[in-house]
């Protein structure tokens, strides 16, 4: 439903426009369902709720709740394979041995320990396969029954659901941010968009598309459902346009089976490209890129039928070869294989956001002399480049004054490959002028506000998000290098999957880090235990659904915790029904159920294309433990992945995004500061209206005030 889909995103409730009448009994129940999933309704949508007759009023409460469950991970049954965890969970060895004596019991009389050893030296026996393994031994309902309620703590997450405009209204606002905006999205995002795209077809359209992966997403609907295509200006625009409707990767990061079209689809693809080609063709170099899918692309468009649009026929030329167009980075690499730097330097000009992407590798190989001419081309391309490409570069250059200990290649699919940094250092006076430079120019775009800004300190560390292919969709969930502080004396992994058509098998582990980022020990389905750390037991099929959990205590030892997913067997993260991962806080004495929804503090999906995920880091610092968001994948293999074979790669991929510094949101509110009144907020409400940036913005602020919050701080960076 749209509704559910506005909730989940925004945390605002679409008013409804059912009949009046008397909903105060609805109301009262649905402020108590939503705290017992911790979650809260603003006196606005109480009294909306409450001046509805009782069946639209249900209705709406029914939406809710659903949508908050599903976002916190609690629309599932959370089992846990030993009954009593985190109590009672037994020696992993002499778990082993009594599901081994189990095995030989049952054909009847003992088994003797010398008979086991025997069994055992054999390797007739696979551990995997022994009775009552790897599957739940009771219901839910008993789980439930030998765990008391969940004692209420102070620190018991509660996050405000706020009453919206009427679901039309949101719908519309939210399809023209997503739209509209200036980062790109992820895969989660991106369905969204998809989604609204459908509903506002024939709505309000967003005057920009600046993100080409976003406007392939809108195109491929508006295809479908042959509406005038919007914001087609290259070449590759129609290319990912195409790539979207066959179902296959937008990013063109990998090569896809294009789909049969029907005659008006081949109609509007060549037309548009057509146009392209018409308006400038030079955009005909942008196609040997992606010659090979140029020409599967043809097989199905028959070009060669449609003699109205010579134009578009020319693109298929240059992809079999027949006609050969310069490349405006083609030339340019030849230029820097020649040692012509100050050439390489003069082609890249007419590409202001390509010149910055090149800048390091430019200043690198460039002479003593070349290297001014390199800096006043960059200053000069500074004025053109999006907001997105300044921040990027910034961040690119704060890292540049030593080499690092490990460098990171993450792709835009998550997966990250570690290798030594061979790069040599910039000089330090040029990465100052350099920030100096990037520091202005970004500080002069961003807008003037006349009302004071007002910040959560809690939003300070949060990485500015310039890209969502960084994060995974879910419930509070932040971008890559982000940082959170974390409460209360107990953190609790879990991990929920429920396969689609074959025995799939996910194993939930830990491993710990030393301050050096040396392994010392791990918690997994082969070691239930290390100190103080338990594992719930290994879950081996999940045809309904299953859950693995870990309790880690903030005062056991170690410096880095490092979560980890892997496929032991069966189907990947993307080809499962549904996988989750999230984390929980609670106090030392909070009892409870495994899962209880009011502790969760995020809930990530689990859709990237590796064997084993890296959802994130703990840290002990100086001011405690804090959560780091990774969002990353290993390859790993395509079966039996366990902790103990990925030690070393995730200590590397750890080791790399620690000590990367990122641009976060502090920097960009310190650049405000020359233009605008910055304020830290105290937990007070202001007397005026103020622009709010924080996770979550406080209930009640004054009339005409305006919050950025998580699902906003994108707007914020500058075009």
């Amino acid at each position: 439903m749209l509704e559910k889909l506005i909730i989940q995103k925004t945390l605002r409730v679409p008013a409804s426009t059912g009949a009046a009448g008397d909903g105060t009994p609805v109301a009262r129940q649905l402020d108590a369902a939503l705290l017992d999933v911790g979650f809260s309704a603003s006196r606005a949508l109480l009294e909306h709720v409450g001046a509805l007759a009782p069946a639209p009023a249900m209705d709406l409460a029914a939406t809710v709740v659903s949508a908050v469950r599903e976002l916190v991970g609690d629309h599932v049954q959370h089992n846990a394979y030993f009954i009593g965890f985190p109590d009672d969970v037994p020696d992993t060895v002499e778990f082993w041995v009594e599901r081994l004596r189990a095995a030989v019991l049952a054909g009847g009389g003992t088994a003797t320990d010398a008979q086991l050893r025997d069994i055992m030296v054999s390797g007739g026996v696979n551990l995997l396969d022994l009775p009552a393994y790897g599957t739940y031994q009771h219901t839910y309902a008993e789980l439930l029954a030998v765990h008391d309620d969940l004692v209420a703590a102070a620190g018991d997450r509660l996050t405000v659901l706020r009453l919206g405009d009427p679901a039309e209204v949101e719908a519309e606002r939210l399809y023209l941010a997503l739209a509209g905006s200036s980062t790109p999205h992820g895969e989660a995002d991106l369905a969204i968009l998809g989604e609204l795209a459908v509903a506002c077809a024939d709505g309000m359209q967003p005057t920009e598309i600046p993100v080409r992966e976003n406007r392939a997403v809108l195109n491929g609907i508006r295809l479908v459902l042959g509406r005038p295509l919007l914001g087609v200006d290259t070449t590759t625009d129609v290319l990912r346009l195409a790539c979207q409707v066959s179902g296959g990767d937008v990013s063109l990061a990998a090569p896809t089976r294009f789909r049969a079209f029907r005659r008006p689809e081949r109609r509007m693809l060549l037309a548009a490209l057509n146009d392209v080609v018409g308006a400038s063709p030079a955009k005909l170099g942008d196609v040997v890129r992606y010659a090979e899918r140029w020409k599967r692309l043809g097989e199905r468009l028959h070009p060669h039928e449609y003699d109205q649009w010579p134009h578009a026929q020319e693109v298929f030329k240059v992809a079999r070869g027949e006609r050969r167009v310069p490349n405006l980075a083609g030339r340019a690499e030849e230029a820097i294989r020649a040692g012509a730097i100050g050439s390489a330097v003069s082609v890249l000009s007419a590409a202001p956001g390509l010149l910055l992407r090149s800048a390091d590798r430019l200043l690198r190989l460039a002479s003593a002399a070349e290297r001014a001419a390199v800096v006043e081309a960059v200053t000069g391309a500074l004025g053109s480049a999006s907001g997105r490409v300044l921040l990027s570069l910034r961040e690119h250059v704060d890292n540049r004054l030593t080499p690092a200990s490990a460098r990171m290649y993450a792709s835009r699919s998550r997966t990250a490959w570690v290798g030594p940094d061979q790069r040599p250092p910039l000089p330090a006076g040029l990465v100052a002028e350099l920030s100096s430079l990037l520091d202005a120019e970004i500080s002069a775009r961003l807008p003037e506000s006349e009302r004071p800004l007002v910040v959560d300190p809690e939003v300070l560390d949060v990485a500015l998000p310039l890209s969502g292919k960084a994060t995974e969709g879910g419930f509070a969930v932040l971008p890559r290098g982000s940082r959170a502080l974390l409460s209360g004396e107990l953190l609790r992994f879990f991990m929920y999957w429920r396969q689609n058509s074959r025995r799939t098998d996910y194993d939930l582990s830990v491993l710990l880090l030393d301050d050096e980022f040396h392994p010392t020990g791990q918690v997994s389905w082969t070691n239930f235990r290390h100190g103080r750390v338990v594992h719930s037991g290994d879950i081996t099929d999940a045809k309904d659904g299953a859950t693995e959990f870990i309790d880690v205590p903030l005062k056991a030892r170690g410096h880095y915790v490092v979560p980890q997913v892997h496929i032991y067997a069966g189907e990947s993260f993307d080809e499962v029904a549904e996988s989750m991962f999230g984390y929980q806080t609670r106090a030392r004495d909070q009892r409870g159920a495994p899962f209880d929804a009011r502790t969760v503090r995020a809930r990530s999906q689990l859709r990237g294309r590796g064997r084993v995920a890296l959802p994130m880091v703990f840290t002990r610092g100086e001011q405690g433990w804090q959560a780091v968001w990774l969002h990353l994948y290993l390859a790993g293999w395509p079966s039996f992945n366990r902790v103990e074979d990925n030690t070393f790669n995730t200590a590397d991929r750890v080791r790399a995004l620690m000590e990367r510094r990122y641009l976060t949101m502090s920097y960009l509110l310190d650049r405000w500061r020359t233009r605008a009144e910055v304020r830290t907020w105290d937990g007070r409400l202001p007397d005026e209206p103020v622009t709010f940036v924080g996770i979550e913005a406080p209930q009640e602020l004054p009339a005409g005030s305006e919050a950025f919050t998580l699902d906003r701080l994108s707007e914020l960076i500058p075009e």
